[in-house]
Parts: C-alpha cells; sequence; structure tokens
C-alpha cells in the first residue's frame, strides 16, 4: 500500500469552570494549529469543562450542537480534520451525559462519534478520588475512522490501563491511536509516558495524545501531550504549558515495525481462553 503522510497537531488547554470561555479558547488554539499547516489537529478531554460534578452535567450539549460545531466551523475554515477530544454530550439521563470524542471532516460534518467505555472510578492513596460513573454515562462502541486513508483508533484517557481495547482497534485497522485526556498529575508521574508507549510498541502503531494541564484546586492536570511512533519513540512533547506541538506521522513507519516485530502476526487467539 502506498505510503501516508499525515501532519498532525496536538493542542494541549488549561480548561477551567467557564464552558463558552473554554469552548472559545480550544477554537482559537484549533485555528492556529490549523494555519500552521496541520491536517489533523487534536484536542483534550474535558474540553469545555473542569470543576464539579454539577458543572460538568450542566455544561453538557447534543451533538451535533454549539460546542462541536465551533470545532466544525475550524475544520471547515482550514479543510482539515478536527479530533474534539471529548465534550460532555447529552444522554437520556440530564444526571449522566456522555464522554464524547467527536471527528469532524474537512467539510464540517462528523465523521466518527466515540463514548468512553471505561470511566475513570479510582481511588489513589495521596493521589485523585473520582467516580466518573456518577456523572458520566458510558459507551459500548469500538470506533476506527478513516483519515485521508489512515485507520484512526479513538479512546478516552483511562481506556489507557485497557490493551485489549487497543489491540481490538489495531486489529479492526487502526493505525494511529489517539488518546485525549485529562490526565492526573499524581498518576501521569509515573504512569502516562510509560503506558502511551507501551500501547504502541505492542500495537506497532502511532499514538497521539493531547492532555489538559493545569485544572481546578486539588486535581491537576499532568499535561506532557506527546506523539508516539510505532517504535515506542517519543517525536514530540508539549512543555508544561498550555500549548501546540505539531509532527508527520506515516504509515510507512508502521509497515516497517509491524514487518521487524510481527507481534499481530504471531499471536494465538485460541490459547487465551480463561478457565
Amino acid at each position: 500500500m502506498p505510503c501516508v503522510e499525515l501532519r498532525v497537531a496536538l493542542v494541549q488547554t488549561d480548561a477551567g469552570s467557564d464552558p463558552a470561555a473554554n469552548v472559545a479558547r480550544a477554537v482559537a488554539l484549533a485555528d492556529a494549529a490549523a494555519e500552521a499547516g496541520a491536517r489533523l489537529v487534536a484536542l483534550p478531554e474535558y474540553l469545555q469543562f473542569r470543576g464539579s460534578d454539577d458543572g460538568f452535567r450542566s455544561s453538557a450539549r447534543p451533538i451535533p450542537g454549539p460546542f462541536s460545531d465551533a470545532f466544525a466551523a475550524v475544520a471547515k475554515r482550514h479543510a482539515c480534520w478536527i479530533l474534539a477530544g471529548s465534550l460532555a454530550e447529552t444522554s437520556g439521563d440530564p444526571a449522566q451525559p456522555h464522554n464524547t470524542s467527536v471527528l469532524l471532516g474537512p467539510d464540517g460534518t462528523i465523521r466518527a462519534r466515540y463514548r468512553k467505555l471505561h470511566l475513570f472510578d479510582v481511588s489513589v492513596d495521596d493521589g485523585p478520588v473520582d467516580l466518573e460513573s456518577a456523572r458520566v454515562a458510558p459507551g459500548d462502541e469500538v470506533v476506527v475512522a478513516d483519515v485521508e486513508g489512515v485507520g484512526l483508533g479513538l479512546t478516552i484517557c483511562y481506556d489507557l490501563r485497557f490493551p485489549e481495547l487497543y489491540r481490538t482497534l489495531t486489529l479492526a485497522g487502526a493505525e494511529v491511536l489517539a488518546v485525549p485526556s485529562n490526565f492526573t498529575e499524581r498518576t501521569g508521574r509515573d504512569h502516562w509516558e510509560v503506558l502511551l508507549r507501551a500501547r504502541a510498541i505492542e500495537n506497532g502503531a502511532w499514538v497521539i495524545a493531547p492532555s489538559q494541564i493545569g485544572g481546578p484546586p486539588g486535581q491537576p492536570a499532568f499535561g506532557r501531550s506527546m506523539v508516539i511512533d510505532p517504535w515506542g519513540i517519543v517525536v514530540a512533547q508539549a512543555p508544561d504549558r498550555e500549548s501546540i506541538v505539531h509532527a508527520v506521522i506515516d504509515t510507512d513507519r508502521v509497515a516497517a515495525v509491524r514487518r521487524q516485530i510481527p507481534a499481530l502476526a504471531n499471536r494465538r487467539p485460541e490459547a487465551y481462553r480463561l478457565g
């Protein structure tokens, strides 16, 4: 198959408690990333709000709706792809919106929608305590989208700890794995880069991981948005502030790594049964 090259940009934001201001700032950064030549602009999780559970619920909007439309306008303006890492999407239950990643095509239409499967219900000693399932309705679908001939697997943040999801996406055709996140500072120090590189290495895939930085008092995000190649090399990483990082990803690198270390071809699924 011919090599496909894709210029990507990761936008690292510092969203607060004002949904309109958060979306406006993210749109401005996405515009700047596209103006600099990115064909795919990826933004982090919880774009529109970080704060209380009630505030999150009240920030939810339908998709399509005013927040996704704002990013659709950026996509149309620059004829590029926008991955709105996650927005609170209204569901049938006002108390539990979806945590939804939206991929918008160059014409501004929604090309894919992924609702976060794994919800962050954890209590870390000297670290975060959260019950995401109290405010979010989980999704139930694995999603791979086509971006100019490149298979893009969609995930969100805590999904990163479930390697079976990434293997499933890879077997479904993903060559790039997207991990928009609001990864906590406490766990991020030890786990963020390690897990991202592991997902890249074990699947021979690119990983693009835009993350939030900063955040509400007592709930800081780690940041360090990064692009990782299929060999596990970090090829771009954001500084510890609101920023944009650029990289070029290509499918030849995927093919080369999978040829050298054929872990996908050497699988033995018939031996993996439990019990």
